[in-house]
């Protein structure tokens, strides 16, 4: 929290001088600009050569000021940008406000676990998470949320995550980078349709024509200006035309390259600068080196080949100014060699540049890793293990309020599975998604919520949470079943951690203990390691038959003061205490 207030700090004192800079250069340049209009006019009616050196001196301060304005002009975006990630961070910290996307355009349904355990939507686990500001960068946040990555790749993202968590201020420089660029799905969705696309060499005869009529029309002018003949001056009219029709026969092709790249230019540029600030830091980890190597590709760095392209696509745009693309294509067809040159980028980068893309997702999304476990100095990275070891210390859901939450130690070893017994809320859900949430954390490398963590990498099975679907004319309980069919057969491939709330709710008490015991059975025989939570204590006497694999753990409430108590703290045994009657009798329900 210090830091961030800090930067606040720090960012409104750079920012207030950039503001005072800026408005001196916008009154300066329109200060040139009213000299320049001033001395031409006196320069017309007086003829004084001086007023046209003042004149001309006025113009080139003019474009002096204004490339000083545009740089001013992005530098008071990125420090904006830097001011917010820093309020952002406090906001956050201080419970005051989630100002950061949800990702609920990723949500899935029929994903194991992903609408279980809340992973996407509001006040999810990616809202918490993401600090990403590209759409590269949100959708690989969300795709490493919903897979499980390998031991090795869940090391080297450790590795990764721990040294990105000490470089604040290269994260945060690099983030507002991304924030400038107001990247959207659009925008990456052009510009891979673009690269996707195969597009064929120009006809020989355009090729020839290109070089040969930009020739003879400067050819024609200099004859002109070294003979005075007239009839040169019709000649290069009827070139000028010849050079526009030949324009007109590649106008297709050159709006094809460039359909709905509106603004394109600014996004490849603000990628160039995004990928520049990766290649120009020095990193130690393995996966981060890695990463930066991809950036390298004809013993030049990505950012110069991405700074092209965005040039190519900003010359490409003079074709909709009309009188632009009438005298620079009547002369020397500046286009159609834009065509080519574009043509030939593509040709050449097409297989690089989405990897290149895609690198700045990586980093976008290990960014938002390091900064939980930056924010969470109390969080740690899991032991990796190959042993079917899984076990916390202190364990509680990250997304709970440091201040109340509870921690709870429990180890999957050696009984594989849990049978949880509590009464209504006294916390049996909550730790169920803390198991679930910090085992889909510890598979993509990242810090988990305890103080100690002991994990064998699994897939994730969760039943928590299902809806009727009114869309597939299916009710609670076929959706139920065929979310259990889904578990069983996801365990048929390979041992996963498996994560059951009261299921069969749908169905009579008889046939829901029978259904449940029975489930648990079939779940251990497959190897699952996992916990399922239910309110039904013959289901509990199961672990008589498995003592090896079976244990029974709880949740209590206690009657304190005519009043309920809750101490969330997971115990051995079965529940005894129950608190519906207790509380239908307090509301006067009966």
């Amino acid at each position: 929290m210090d830091y961030y207030q800090d930067r606040v700090l720090y960012y409104s004192e750079l920012l207030n001088k950039a503001n005072k800079k800026f408005n001196c250069i916008s009154l300066l340049r329109l200060i040139s600009v009213f000299i320049c209009l001033f001395t031409v006019f006196y320069y017309i009616k007086t003829n004084e050569i001086l007023y046209l050196a003042a004149a001309f001196v006025s113009f080139i301060g003019f474009v002096f000021l204004m490339r000083i304005h545009f740089k001013l002009s992005f530098q008071k975006q990125f420090l904006n940008a830097l001011l917010k990630i820093n309020e952002n961070e406090i906001s956050f910290l201080k419970r005051e406000a989630l100002p950061f996307e949800n990702g609920i355009e990723f949500n899935d349904f029929h994903h194991p676990y992903a609408y279980d355990l809340d992973i996407f939507g509001e006040h999810s686990l990616f809202q918490n998470l993401n600090r990403t500001a590209t759409f590269v960068g949100k959708k690989t946040l969300a795709n490493q949320l919903l897979n499980q990555f390998s031991n090795e790749i869940i090391l080297e993202n450790q590795e990764a995550i721990k040294e990105l968590k000490s470089k604040t201020s290269w994260r945060q420089e690099f983030n507002a980078l991304a924030v400038v660029s107001h990247d959207s799905k659009d925008f990456y969705e052009s510009l891979m349709h673009w690269n996707s696309v195969k597009s064929n060499s120009l006809p020989k005869v355009l090729n020839i024509l290109s070089f040969a009529l930009p020739i003879l029309f400067f050819g024609l002018l200099t004859a002109y200006f070294i003979t005075s003949e007239t009839i040169l001056l019709s000649y290069l009219t009827y070139v000028f035309i010849a050079n526009l029709i030949v324009l007109g026969q590649a106008f297709k092709r050159i709006q094809s390259e460039i359909a709905q790249a509106d603004n394109i230019d600014k996004i490849i540029k603000q990628y160039s600068l995004l990928v520049e600030k990766i290649e120009s830091e020095t990193f130690a980890s393995e996966k981060l080196t890695e990463l930066q190597q991809k950036l390298i590709f004809k013993n030049a760095p990505a950012s110069t080949h991405l700074k092209q392209l965005s040039e190519l696509f900003s010359r490409m745009d003079t074709i909709n100014n009309l009188v632009t693309a009438a005298l620079f294509n009547g002369t020397f067809l500046f286009n159609l060699h834009v065509l080519k040159a574009l043509l030939k980028w593509k040709e050449i980068h097409a297989h690089e540049l989405e990897k290149w893309i895609d690198v700045i997702g990586e980093f976008e999304a290990l960014n938002s890793l390091a900064n939980l476990a930056y924010n969470n100095p109390d969080f740690v990275f899991p032991e990796i293990n190959n042993e079917y070891k899984i076990g916390f210390k202190n364990l509680s859901h990250p997304l709970l309020n440091p201040v109340s939450r509870v921690g709870n130690d429990t180890y999957f070893y050696p009984e594989s599975f849990m049978i949880l017994t509590g009464s209504n809320m006294s916390g049996k859900s909550t730790f169920l998604r803390s198991l679930g949430i910090n085992m889909v954390l510890a598979g993509i490398g990242s810090v988990v919520c305890a103080s100690e963590a002991k994990i064998h990498p699994l897939p994730v099975l969760v039943s928590m949470r299902l809806s009727d679907s009114l869309a597939d004319s299916e009710s609670y309980f076929f959706a139920e079943i065929k979310r259990l069919k889904q578990i069983m057969d996801a365990l048929e491939e390979k041992p996963a951690f498996v994560l059951l709330d009261e299921i069969l709710r749908g169905t009579n008490s008889d046939d829901k203990r029978n259904g449940t015991i029975e489930v648990v059975k079939k779940v251990i025989a497959k190897k699952a390691i996992g916990a399922i939570a239910t309110h039904d204590i013959e289901v509990c006497l199961t672990t008589n038959e498995y003592p090896e694999t079976l244990t029974n753990q709880c949740f209590e409430v206690e009657i304190r003061d005519n009043d309920l108590y809750f101490d969330y703290k997971l115990r051995n045994g079965i529940c005894k205490n129950k608190s519906a009657t207790f509380l239908m009798q307090k509301m006067g329900v009966i």
